[in-house]
């Protein structure tokens, strides 16, 4: 009988690519529609930029950022605090065998690529990257 084998890549399987994309598409109409009594949540724009669902499919991280100016941390603790709520709304809307159980969590990836545009444009190292800019165009010619 043959053995069935293991998923040994790193990465997530494209079944939970395509549940965490089903996922976060209506995790984003469901937080656009409803409004929220939590002070953390009130007025707030909010981004879903991933969801990563466990290999099961019952668990899934959810990645949130505010749209605009706003606290990652305390968004995600608001969200956290209704994760019960919108994972009920989330079961109507999926068609899955289980809706998953939400853990939501900041998303400081755009923090972290302003912080670098922030890094390079500082004029000690804009000068570096212009001298090494110089010397390939040297080298090509």
């Amino acid at each position: 009988m043959a053995r069935r084998q293991t998923n040994t890549s790193k990465g997530p399987s494209q079944r939970q690519l395509r549940a965490g994309e089903l996922v976060r598409h209506a995790l984003v109409g469901i937080i656009a529609r409803e409004e929220f009594r939590d002070p953390d949540l009130e007025g707030q724009m909010i981004s879903v930029t991933e969801v990563r669902p466990s290999p099961d499919l019952r668990v899934a991280k959810v990645y949130v950022a505010p749209l605009g100016r706003g606290d990652s941390a305390k968004l995600a603790a608001g969200l956290n605090r209704c994760a019960s709520f919108l994972r009920g709304r989330l079961g109507r809307e999926i068609e899955m065998k289980f809706t998953p159980e939400l853990h939501f969590h900041a998303d400081n990836s755009f923090d972290t690529a302003s912080h670098v545009d922030d890094l390079l444009n500082r004029p000690t190292v804009r000068k570096d990257l212009d001298a090494d800019g110089d010397s390939d165009a040297d080298a090509e010619g």
